[in-house]
């Protein structure tokens, strides 16, 4: 009898559901998020288990690569684009879970990429950076826009950045220039902090073949490639 499982994983706890080839579910149960514990459940299963699929949330590390240094075939659910349920009216964690695991017998359970460990932390590094960028530009935009608000003169960017607090002071004085002092302040922070990753990733990417080549394209440059 073939079995397949399916976890709903949460912050702290995690519902596990198995099936069978009938979709008759085998063990059904929540349990904590303890990988001891979670091993201990799937053993007795381990010979008829097909594989185990998970949602791609953002806690899922511990929990594949440990089942998958334990020996089981792991599958990364991609959340966005798995079917919406047929003919059930109430979801909850044990249906949400057990719907994983028809999926994967049914062989329709659409996957995501699960990134080798080695380069993960690569890959969060610029997720980070990406995170960063962004807030950078909030301060900046919401300096720009300050002080276009109180002195109706528009700067261009290369201006922004080349403000000080004292020139920030002189343009927007009394209590609404501390405001554009935190802005630009906040924004040198976010720049420092961007360039700081950018190096790190830099050296780990540098010894890469596939970063080299990709540098190699005309108009495509470091951060781009």
């Amino acid at each position: 009898m073939r079995l397949y499982c399916g976890f709903d994983l949460h912050a702290n706890n995690s519902v596990i559901s198995i099936i069978d080839d009938h979709d008759s579910v085998v063990y059904e149960k929540r349990h904590a998020n303890d990988l001891e514990e979670i091993e201990a459940v799937l053993e007795p299963y381990r010979g008829d288990l097909f594989a185990c699929a998970v949602e791609s949330t953002y806690n899922w590390y511990w929990l594949v690569d440990g089942l998958m240094d334990a020996g089981y075939d792991m599958r990364l659910a991609h959340a966005a684009a798995i079917p919406q349920y047929a003919g059930i009216k109430h979801s909850n964690d044990q249906t949400d879970a057990r719907h994983l695991a028809h999926l994967l017998r049914l062989g329709i359970l659409p996957e995501g990429y699960i990134q080798p460990r080695e380069t993960r932390a690569v890959r969060d590094l610029l997720r980070r950076r990406l995170l960063l960028v962004r807030q950078r530009t909030l301060h900046h935009l919401s300096l720009q826009s300050l002080i276009v608000r109180q002195t109706g003169e528009r700067l261009s960017a290369s201006q922004i950045q080349a403000l000080d607090n004292d020139q920030i002071a002189e343009k927007l004085p009394g209590p609404i220039g501390l405001g554009g002092q935190i802005s630009h302040q906040a924004r040198c922070w976010h720049a420092q902090a961007v360039k700081l990753l950018e190096d790190e990733v830099l050296r780990h990417l540098k010894p890469r073949k596939d970063y080299q080549l990709l540098c190699s394209i005309p108009g495509v440059g470091r951060i781009l490639a």
